[in-house]
């Protein structure tokens, strides 16, 4: 390849370039903006086990004397923010309400954008009907526009069975999220996933997803602080959900090794976060 006049930038390096060697060579790179805005995983990030990961709530606190737009995101549907907010004080993490984002609230949105003061069918816990009420839906199981079907620790066969009839009836499925598992004390909970899968098998009909991996999920969660994609980190725990949906939103990725994902396990994937931290504490001298 024959050289380019001096000042003149090639539009983009070969893939298996670093980024030293691409500049030396004259390739133009995209460097991020500063992180301005943050959204940050739960389960696995904040807190493990039910307790606080070290260096969480100093990680909060740092975030919330700094003024930085940021939100805490959950793809558990089963909790209001002010539930969630209640559990995160007691571990000794002060978030506000405001500062919650769960795949419900998410769900709710989308629905209201999608069809404004439609009805539905729904499986699931206050944090879902909550949000579905709180953006001027109906829940009934009368030819209702949707079954949306959330997260619950009392999932009902007889719920189930009423869901795959209304949707072989012509009912819109929606899912909050995808999990097929959920974390426990006692070990993995079967989570709405699973029930999903279930109740496709039956109808042959497939949801839509919501929450993580959804870019839907990141996407909403900006607009709700005005954040922009470029000047945004997501920290995550988990590479097919966390990161991928990051990835996919234009954020820069972060993943902590507190939670699900190893840093061996995301040697295997085929994407990659855009750095690897031990744990949130790592990133308090960054905000």
């Amino acid at each position: 390849m024959g050289h380019l006049p001096d000042g003149l930038l090639r539009p983009g390096p070969p893939p298996l370039l670093t980024a030293s060697a691409a500049r030396h060579q004259g390739y133009e790179m995209n460097e991020r903006k500063p992180v301005q805005s943050w959204l940050t995983d739960m389960d696995g990030v904040l807190v493990h086990e039910g307790q606080p990961v070290p260096g969480a709530p100093e990680f909060i606190a740092r975030l919330r004397s700094s003024g930085r737009p940021f939100l805490v995101l959950t793809n558990n549907s089963i909790y209001t923010p002010r539930d969630l907010q209640a559990r995160l004080v007691r571990m000794g993490l002060d978030v506000p309400e405001s500062a919650i984002w769960s795949s419900a609230l998410a769900t709710a949105q989308f629905l209201a954008d999608q069809r404004p003061g439609g009805t539905a069918y729904v499986i699931g816990e206050a944090g879902l009907t909550t949000a579905l009420h709180a953006v001027g839906y109906v829940l009934s199981d009368f030819a209702p526009d949707y079954v949306v079907l959330g997260e619950t620790r009392t999932y009902s066969f007889e719920a189930i069975t009423k869901a795959i009839r209304l949707i072989n009836d012509g009912a819109r499925f929606i899912c909050t999220n995808p999990d097929v598992t959920g974390p426990s004390m006692e070990g993995a909970l079967p989570a709405a996933g699973s029930v999903a899968a279930m109740v496709s098998k039956a109808t042959g009909v497939e949801p839509y997803f919501v929450g993580k991996p959804n870019p839907m999920m990141m996407r909403s969660a900006l607009n709700t602080i005005d954040a922009h994609s470029e000047s945004t980190a997501m920290i995550g725990d988990r590479m097919d959900t966390d990161i991928l949906c990051g990835l996919e939103a234009g954020l820069e990725t972060i993943l902590v090794l507190t939670g699900i994902s190893s840093r061996t396990e995301a040697e295997r994937y085929p994407y990659r976060p855009s750095r690897i931290v031990n744990s949130v504490a790592d990133l308090i001298d960054e905000i």
